[in-house]
């Protein structure tokens, strides 16, 4: 017997910033009884029992619009909805005392406000000194007793890029983590980074659509593709918050969270993040290159030395007040001297292309 599978594409994807995928199935009107678990297992690459098993317990896993038990057996004409876990591998979390910047917390979740240069998770290359780390030593510090197997990852339910700043949400209880990973995945979540891209924009505002996915030879980079035949969709609108000739100041608001979404539509509009060394903002894109030139930009490279990209703002709706909450953050030291530079430059030189 064949369910119907509603989702667009089986298998978890990996360029998702937003750790939450949904899957939606009904059952066949002939599906025999069979564990949940067991159901779903054949159903989504890549999970395993025990992850399906946290979810379910997590309520994560709905049926009919209502949680169920692990041992629950599905029937004919279920229908089932799993807001399913995108974390790449697993993942052992070692606790470390790193300082972090909370900006608020409560028993429900806590806010952090990321420095540059920091990994959110370990992964392979990167198995300590991350934020998880430090966020597993801070929640540990405080209540021995805590486990991992309590919430999964530490409540990390979005992520950010190792060399872009701001603002992170982390659940600490399973109803918070099921709350704002719904959120996330329902588009509502309000979220606005600050950006600096070469060249100066066309348009005061707009919209940017374009589906992205990994580049098809290097597996590092992602790629847009406007006709859709690969990748997912992601849209970003942005507005015009200063212009400086070379270089424009805009602000981003995401309706999708996909790896390097920012980055990577910056790029295909030809207006790449300021010292992106991925997508080549690192070198000179605007301005003829002579010496003094040449120099000034060297120059704002060594102040920002990565995507000048910041985070700014996040808004939602808390798990336990039902309440809208938003929490915003100052730009950071280096993004503030370069924007201070640029600024300085276009004053004393009055060249704005």
């Amino acid at each position: 017997m064949q369910d119907e599978l509603t989702q667009d594409n089986p298998e978890i994807p990996d360029n998702n910033d937003d750790l939450y995928e949904r899957f939606s199935f009904k059952t066949d009107k002939g599906q025999e009884p069979l564990r949940i678990d067991k159901f779903l297992m054949n159903r989504i690459e890549g999970a395993t029992r025990n992850k399906l098993q946290q979810a379910i317990n997590a309520g994560m896993v709905l049926v009919n619009g209502k949680d169920v038990r692990p041992n629950y057996k599905v029937k004919a004409l279920d229908e089932i909805i799993v807001y399913s876990d995108m974390s790449p591998e697993e993942m052992e979390i070692v606790p470390e005392k790193i300082p972090l910047n909370i900006v608020y917390e409560d028993d429900a979740l806590m806010l952090i406000n990321k420095p540059p240069g920091m990994v959110v998770h370990p992964g392979s290359g990167n198995y300590s000194g991350t934020l998880l780390n430090g966020v597993a030593g801070y929640l540990k510090e405080k209540d021995p007793s805590f486990r991992e197997e309590s919430l999964p990852r530490f409540g990390l339910v979005h992520r950010i890029d190792k060399n872009t700043s701001g603002l992170l949400v982390l659940a600490k209880t399973e109803k918070a983590m099921r709350h704002l990973a719904k959120q996330f995945f329902d588009h509502t979540i309000r979220r606005q980074y600050i950006a600096l891209v070469w060249g100066d924009m066309p348009h005061d505002e707009g919209t940017i659509v374009a589906h992205v996915g990994r580049h098809m030879r290097l597996r590092k980079l992602f790629e847009a593709y406007p006709g859709g035949e690969h990748g997912k969709e992601a849209i970003t609108h942005y507005k015009v918050k200063e212009r400086f000739g070379y270089v424009t100041l805009v602000e981003c608001i995401l309706e999708t969270g996909r790896t390097h979404q920012i980055r990577v539509h910056m790029k295909y509009t030809g207006h790449p993040l300021f010292n992106d060394d991925f997508y080549g903002g690192d070198k000179i894109v605007k301005g003829t290159v002579y010496a003094k030139y040449k120099q000034f930009v060297d120059n704002c490279f060594a102040v920002c030395p990565r995507q000048a990209l910041h985070a700014k703002t996040l808004g939602f709706i808390h798990p336990d007040t039902g309440k809208e909450v938003f929490f915003d953050t100052p730009l950071p030291d280096d993004m503030e001297q370069l924007i201070a530079r640029w600024r300085k430059y276009v004053s004393t030189t009055g060249n704005r292309q």
